[in-house]
């Protein structure tokens, strides 16, 4: 739904941009609002109670203002819902202030809004005829403001400012507390633990044998270089030498393995 109005007022464009901004003006001149609270001078959550036929809605709006040319131009993004009759909204305004030849100034506003939920059930000239009487007791509460016949001030809107964010060092000092000191421990030592001497592993080549009919026959001849795995290892008194053919290493490591692995 599109919503487009203009009213004259009877003001110069600088007074009504800086009444357009005034979180207490505003909470005053909009029906149903009911409270305002002010995050940062761009962002606001309002509570608004709207009423379309039958259904009562209040709404917690939270409206950012998105762009400014000071003092002409004002655009602004919001969204809000009532969760007691399932209804939301989004809505974005433009609002443009032309000063005119006798000093007073041609306010003009652009208002998109979809409703969704049971507010949004109702047909669409149901919902413009509620948004024309709301922005009729609009103006006639900023014009009230301007000339001075009204007391906006006195409307029972409550305005809040957001609490200060504490600084994130004050933060951190009161989320970490204050640590006991620390107690000195006399450390031992190290123990010496005597190293276990490794088994001494020994690759050498066989010694060459004589070259007669019956190697040459059979193919070991002295002039083919065969080596075999040798193992001597060490435990207490007791030594253990073993001869492993070289081509059988992968079966050595295994069983060299299972041995050291045994209690003396």
């Amino acid at each position: 739904m599109e919503i487009e109005k203009t009213v004259v007022v009877p003001a110069p464009a600088s007074r009504v941009w800086e009444l357009l901004l005034d979180p207490q003006v505003m909470g005053g001149c909009v029906p149903g609002m009911q409270s305002i609270q002010v995050i940062s001078d761009v962002e606001y959550i309002a509570e608004i109670k709207v009423k379309v036929s039958f259904i009562s809605a209040k709404f917690k709006l939270k409206t950012t203002i998105v762009e400014q040319r000071a003092p002409h131009y004002l655009r602004t993004e919001g969204t809000g819902e009532d969760a007691s009759v399932a209804s939301s909204l989004k809505q974005t305004s433009e609002i443009f202030l032309t000063e005119q030849p006798d000093g007073q100034t041609e306010l003009r506003i652009l208002v998109k809004v979809d409703v969704l939920g049971r507010l949004g059930t109702f047909g669409l000239s149901a919902m413009k005829t509620k948004a024309d009487r709301m922005w009729d007791e609009f103006t006639e509460k900023l014009v009230a403001r301007i000339t001075g016949t009204g007391d906006v001030a006195a409307s029972g809107v409550k305005v809040t400012q957001a609490p200060a964010k504490p600084p994130v060092a004050a933060k951190a000092a009161m989320a970490t507390p204050a640590l006991p000191p620390v107690a000195r421990v006399a450390v031992a030592a190290p123990i010496e633990t005597p190293q276990r001497t490794p088994p001494v592993v020994v690759q050498h080549e066989a010694p060459a044998q004589p070259d007669t009919w019956w190697s040459r026959w059979f193919g070991r001849s002295h002039k083919r270089e065969s080596t075999d795995i040798c193992i001597e290892i060490h435990r207490g008194a007791t030594v253990v030498k073993v001869l492993w053919p070289v081509q059988g290493a992968s079966d050595c490591s295994l069983w060299l393995r299972d041995y050291l692995a045994r209690p003396e």
